[in-house]
Order: structure tokens, then sequence, then C-alpha cells
């Protein structure tokens, strides 16, 4: 009797160690499924919170954009997709490469306007191409004048072989975008920059505004063969900018003077070139940028309300006439080109400005 009694003691308490330990183990299944439901519930939250700020950003860009005039401050492209698409990276002045081509007989003719406007604004940023050495201007321009060493003549190995030097001097700096342009510019600086954060430099851009109304068609003769080739170019005369990856892809053709022998192979130009290189041999579309402006269109033709959206502007005497941009200011005799005029317009606060 004492042995069955044992057992059947002994089978109780089994059966009690059996039920406590199914009720922990449903104990701690209920506790892991609640925990599940609290994570799923939380990252729902989140999730939704993300979509709330995503949307309220959208709306808010406009807004955001007004507070980026000055040419220091980062811009960023304000198109924003639905589908999260990835911006720009962000464009400052330190990111881009202005240079400019002139020549020794026009250095005290048109640099000295250029140097008291729009240089103020990009003096570390802006180079100026020549053909001579000049003390002079290499002092009022702190050192950023590059004796290229080319002809001062306007034929188009002269010309190629100053683009030749402002690609590659480009190509040495850190710089995301290429911007050339002529001595009879104005270049609206936060203007350039605002512009250049529309696009990705790591892209393949190629930004300018061509001069004729139709794509160049030149004959190319490669060994027994002739061949007709229609391509665009943006004319040198408005200015143009090209991204560090399009510029990394050119090397082939056209660094370590290459591009000059490219330009008397075609017996063009060196904005010709430029787009005898992109257009054709790359294959990379000029996209046309209406903002940028050469002596060859009517100046006073754009009107006073956009001048301020406008990227580079020029003038040209004609006969008795001056193309010039159509604006008050200063007496034309003094300022014959309105760049001085120009300049005040849009930016007041320089101290040479009318108060």
């Amino acid at each position: 009797m004492s042995c069955l009694g044992d057992q059947v003691n002994s089978e109780k308490m089994y059966a009690r160690h059996r039920r406590v330990l199914q009720t922990v183990s449903l104990a701690a299944l209920l506790a892991y499924s609640a925990l599940l439901a609290y994570q799923t519930l939380s990252r729902g939250l989140v999730d939704e919170e993300d979509v709330l700020t995503e949307k309220v950003a959208r709306r808010r860009a406009p807004f955001d954009r007004s507070l980026h005039e000055d040419p220091s401050v980062a811009v960023t492209s304000e198109a924003s997709s639905a589908t999260a698409t990835l911006r720009p990276p962000t464009t400052v002045l330190h990111d881009v490469f202005i240079s400019v081509k002139t020549t020794k007989s026009y250095h005290r003719q048109r640099l000295p306007i250029i140097l008291k406007t729009w240089f103020q604004l990009a003096k570390a940023q802006t180079w100026f191409f020549t053909d001579t050495d000049d003390p002079e201007f290499q002092l009022k321009t702190n050192g950023h004048m590059i004796n290229t060493n080319c002809s001062s003549s306007h034929n188009r190995k002269a010309l190629c072989c100053k683009m030749s030097v402002e690609f590659d001097t480009f190509i040495e700096t850190d710089k995301k975008w290429f911007c050339h342009f002529d001595d009879d510019n104005y270049v609206n600086v936060p203007r350039l920059v605002r512009f250049l954060g529309d696009y990705n430099p790591r892209e393949d851009w190629y930004l300018g505004k061509p001069s004729i109304q139709a794509p160049l068609e030149i004959i190319n003769k490669e060994k027994k063969h002739t061949q007709k080739i229609k391509f665009w170019f943006a004319t040198g005369g408005a200015g143009f900018c090209l991204s560090r990856a399009l510029a990394l892809k050119m090397m082939p053709v056209a660094s370590g003077g290459k591009f000059i022998s490219t330009g008397e192979k075609i017996r063009l130009p060196d904005d010709v070139t430029m787009g005898y290189i992109i257009e054709h041999l790359l294959k990379k579309p000029l996209t046309v940028v209406d903002q940028f402006h050469s002596h060859l269109e009517p100046m006073k033709f754009i009107r006073r309300e956009i001048l301020e959206d406008q990227i580079s502007f020029s003038y040209a005497r004609n006969k008795d006439e001056w193309n010039v941009v159509k604006i008050e200011g200063f007496d034309t005799k003094y300022d014959t080109n309105r760049f001085l005029s120009l300049h005040c317009f849009l930016f007041p606060h320089f101290n040479f400005c009318p108060r």
C-alpha cells in the first residue's frame, strides 16, 4: 500500500508540474504575439508619418526655394516626384569653373566692366584665358589670368587652342561644372548656380543655346568615305556649360591638345568643334537653354521683367547702333554696353549703384 500511495502522489506531482509548464509556455506565447503586434503597429505609424512628412516637404518646396537666393547657399532641384526619384547633388558656387576667353587687344576695352560687376560675385571661380602676359590685369584679377600662349588672331586654330587650354585646366580641378563665356558676356552668377542645381553633374549634360535655326551639316571625309554629318552646337558667344561626367568622356578626343587637332580635322572654330565632339562623336544631345544670350540676337527684346531669370547677356555695335539690353540707369555715354546699369538693376546693393 505504501508503494502504491507513493506512486499515486508522484503521478499527481508530475501532472501538476506539467500544467504549470503549459501555463508558462502559453503566457510566453501570448507575450511574444503581443510584442509582434506592437512592432507591426509601430512600423505602420512610422511609415504613415514618413509619407505625411514627404507630402509636407513637397508642398513647402516652392517656398523653401525662395530662401536660397544667395549664390553661396546650396541649391537643389525643386522637382520632387512622388516616386521618390533622387534629386541632383547639391550645387554651390564653389562647384563651378567659369572660364572667360579674351585677347590682348580687348583687355583694357572689355575686362574692366566685367571686373567691376559680375566678377565680384565669383572671384575665386572665374579665370581669364588670354594670349599674353599682362601684369596689370593679373593683379586686378587676383592672379586669375592664364596665358595660353595661343595666337592672338581670331582664326579657328587660335580659338580652338584657347578652348583646349580652358578644357584641360577644368579637368585638373575638382569642379563639377565647366562654364565657358566670352569677354563680351555679362554673367548672372546667382542665376547660373541656381540653374545648374537642377542638373546632375554625374550625368552627361551639354547646356547652351544654338545660334542657327537648324543643325549644322558638314561633309566628313574619312579615308575614302564621304559622309554628311548633322549636329547642333551651343554658340560660345552666349556661353555654355558641361557636366564633369561629360567632360571626362570627352578626354580621349579633347584633352592634351587633341581638341585642336579635332578642330583642324573638321576645319571649324572652337564652339562648333565642341558640338561635333559631344553630339556627333559621343552622341550626347545639346540641351537648349533660352536664358543664354549672345550678341547674335537682339538684346532689346529681353523684357525688363524677366532679366533676373536670364543667365548671360552680351552686346555689339552695329554701325551707329548698339545691340544692348534695354534698361534704365547710367548715361549711355558712360555705360555704352549697359552692363553697369544691368548689374545695378540685378544687384542694387553695390556701392557704385545709385540710391
